[in-house]
């Protein structure tokens, strides 16, 4: 009787599991089969993971406070000339875009209402050490207010010397504000430079906190991160890219260092739309509804070119992110080149990457030799088959690791920011990119992007055909769970 009764709950759990999976119209085809796979294999620990990760959920509570960018701006904002100007609309993408990058504008303009801005500048930062030098000096002359955010804050040298310069501005009367990542900042805020600049008067917040991690995974998902790295200094200088406030050595994963970053230090209009992205956070998480982000707003310079912001994360629309490197991938003519860390894309993405190097155009991916994520680096390199021989140009950069996000098309086409292309970013983080069309700046980061080819190994169809039968299955198993790792 009991062994009949056990048998029961056992098939309604797994069923009740099972028809939730095959409910849910926001999950791909790979995904639900993966997880139904799971569920076969391992049906208790299937049932115990789809708890902890299945669902895409900020909890009850940060649920009802985090909205949409573009929602938010509408309901915090809504009579703001300013908001409106600085989001723009349809008819800056026809008066300031080429005809044939109209349509790559126009997806990435859907996801948060950002149009793309004219009278923008860029610089290329030379290295991290480069970064931090321009950071500083440009923090040292504020006058009105700096507003970061950063994923991961180490309180090493980088770390310290951001920290110090926060400090410095607040006490001379500059509005300072700092957010971080609850998981990727941890450490910081166990450290006496975290009360000391709270001390200083710099407003701090913690963006998806873990106090009560045991809360977190009964109710949320504890993985679902902000990972954007946001600077932004008087309304009128903003960094963009893939560099964490960290040392290069980042002493927390020393063993795969250094890691190798890009930035881009920007000016011009799309400023302060970096600075909408920062204040739908901010203001979300911390409650100061006192926060006006456009009190300076940058003012279009004479020869620039068009940019926008992309800001993703899990209350954007599902899946945007993929589509846009699908659609970036699509509109590819003659090259196209990405460098990211992290490569598990889903089928659309990797279909596109193929389909664009059948068609002719020369795709080249640049991948870290060693990647800090086992599983991801053998889920990565379940695709070189598939892609080399479709002929893709896959090369593995060696000298340390390549944390660098960037994509270029066509030597006009440049997008850059803090998204991988993976499930991760895809799904789970809040990030920020740039998308911008400028023809010298896309030429300082596709001779970025040579720099990393010239320190980078090929691989061939060759060797991956030589690869041993196990690493094969190993790096496919990995691919397969995916989806639900």
């Amino acid at each position: 009787m009991i062994s009949t009764f056990l048998l029961v709950l056992h098939f309604c759990l797994l069923l009740a599991v099972a028809v939730r999976v095959l409910m849910r119209d926001d999950l791909t085809a790979d995904t639900r089969m993966a997880w139904l796979m799971v569920l076969t294999v391992v049906p208790y620990l299937g049932v115990v993971l789809y708890y902890l990760l299945g669902e895409i959920s900020l909890g009850r509570h940060l649920t009802g406070r985090h909205q949409t960018v573009a929602s938010f701006l509408r309901q915090h904002w809504p009579d703001n000339q300013a908001v409106a100007h600085v989001l723009g609309s349809d008819e800056d993408v026809k008066e300031h875009i080429a005809p044939r990058w109209q349509g790559v504008f126009r997806y990435a303009a859907s996801i948060n209402g950002f149009h793309p801005q004219p009278g923008c500048r860029a610089e290329l930062m030379a290295d991290n050490d480069d970064t931090l030098a321009r950071m500083v000096a440009d923090m040292d002359a504020a006058q009105h207010e700096i507003n970061v955010l950063y994923y991961i804050w180490l309180g090493d040298g980088m770390g310290t010397e951001i920290a110090q310069a926060l400090i410095r501005a607040a006490r001379r009367g500059v509005a300072c504000r700092a957010l971080v990542d609850g998981l990727g900042s941890r450490a910081l805020m166990r450290l006496p430079l975290w009360r000391t600049m709270r001390e200083a008067g710099v407003q701090v917040g913690v963006a998806l906190p873990i106090n009560n991690p045991v809360k977190v995974i009964l109710t949320s998902r504890i993985d679902l991160r902000n990972h954007r790295k946001i600077t932004v200094i008087d309304g009128q200088v903003t960094y963009v890219g893939s560099q964490n406030c960290a040392d290069a050595e980042f002493l927390i994963k020393a063993r795969y260092a250094p890691w190798v970053d890009i930035m881009l230090r920007m000016e011009g209009p799309v400023v302060a739309q970096t600075q909408l992205l920062f204040a739908s956070d901010w203001v979300q998480i911390t409650g100061d509804d006192h926060f006006n982000p456009l009190t300076h707003e940058a003012v279009p310079m004479a020869e620039g070119f068009p940019a926008q912001v992309v800001g993703n994360g899990p209350t954007e629309r599902s899946r945007s992110t993929p589509q846009l490197f699908t659609t970036l991938i699509a509109n590819a003519r003659q090259e196209l080149i990405i460098s990211t860390p992290y490569f598990v894309p889903d089928a659309t993405v990797l279909e596109a990457l193929c389909a664009a190097a059948w068609r002719g155009v020369a795709v080249t991916l640049i991948f870290p030799k060693r990647n800090d994520s086992w599983i991801v680096g053998a889920a990565s390199r379940s695709t070189y088959h598939r892609l080399l021989k479709a002929g893709v140009s896959i090369l593995e950069f060696r000298n340390g690791l390549l944390h660098a996000k960037t994509l270029t098309v066509d030597d006009d086409l440049t997008l850059i920011g803090s998204a991988n292309i993976d499930l991760r970013s895809f799904d789970l983080n809040y990030e920020n990119n740039m998308l911008l069309q400028d023809v010298s700046t896309t030429a300082a980061v596709r001779a970025r992007q040579q720099s990393y080819m010239d320190q980078a190994d090929p691989v061939t169809l060759e060797q991956v055909q030589q690869w041993p039968w196990w690493r094969r299955i190993w790096n496919n198993v990995m691919a397969t769970l995916g989806p639900v790792l």
